[in-house]
């Protein structure tokens, strides 16, 4: 089993539409005629709700989670950890890029933030652990998932790059061109966010009726 083989492999598996096949076979719809169009995670919750962004959002990361991990169905990547990270970079970013890009739902996917965040997992996992509290911390304030992304996917290169210092040139570059990638993803929702008409994702209602008590 060859490194080319393992790359097309994690490309397919970035290709399983998720939240395509949760809206059809739950809702009878395609997701990407709805809300932003997107069939990603972020759209989901804002159409479908937080039980199914959430379902959506779990099996988006495994993707990024098991295409790492196909590193290790090569032997020199199980005895080599700088080696099997670089490889498994490359197996990640060839999920995203299904995930984005996905041969089984005519090219048209997510931004593969949740993807990323998977492959992040299988990689670093303190890091992802950080990156995820930055995001569930903005999301908790503000219910902007896209804002919630932007935050995280710029706090891993200084996770990466200061905190703790990871000493692999190629895993440096990739958390900087990470952060990049999120941006230029996001520039629509960046210019929702300016102009105020970014829509919320319905959770931590329960925080938002009890300040409203308050007010009141």
């Amino acid at each position: 089993m060859n490194e080319f083989f393992l790359i097309i492999l994690a490309y397919l598996l970035g290709s399983i539409p998720t939240s395509l096949i949760v809206s059809r076979s739950q809702f009878n719809i395609d997701i990407r005629d709805y809300g932003s169009g997107n069939a990603g995670a972020t759209n989901t919750f804002r159409v479908l709700g937080s039980k199914w962004g959430s379902v959506v959002m779990i099996f988006d990361m495994l993707k990024g989670l098991l295409a790492a991990k196909l590193a290790f169905l090569i032997p020199i990547y199980q005895e080599n950890e700088f080696f099997r990270t670089n490889f498994q970079v490359g197996l990640g970013l060839a999920a995203v890029l299904g995930h984005i890009f996905p041969v089984w739902a005519e090219f048209r996917g997510g931004k593969g933030v949740a993807t990323l965040f998977g492959l992040i997992i299988a990689v670093s996992p303190w890091t992802a652990l950080s990156c995820g509290g930055v995001f569930m911390l903005v999301l908790y304030l503000t219910r902007f998932v896209s804002l919630s992304s932007i935050l995280a996917s710029l706090a891993f290169p200084v996770f990466i790059l200061i905190i703790f210092n990871v000493d692999n040139n190629l895993y440096r570059v990739f958390a900087i061109a990470v952060a990049l990638l999120v941006i230029i993803t996001h520039q629509k929702n960046i210019g929702r966010l300016i102009s105020g008409s970014e829509n919320k994702v319905p959770i931590f209602k329960g925080r938002d009726k009890r300040k409203q008590r308050e007010h009141n």
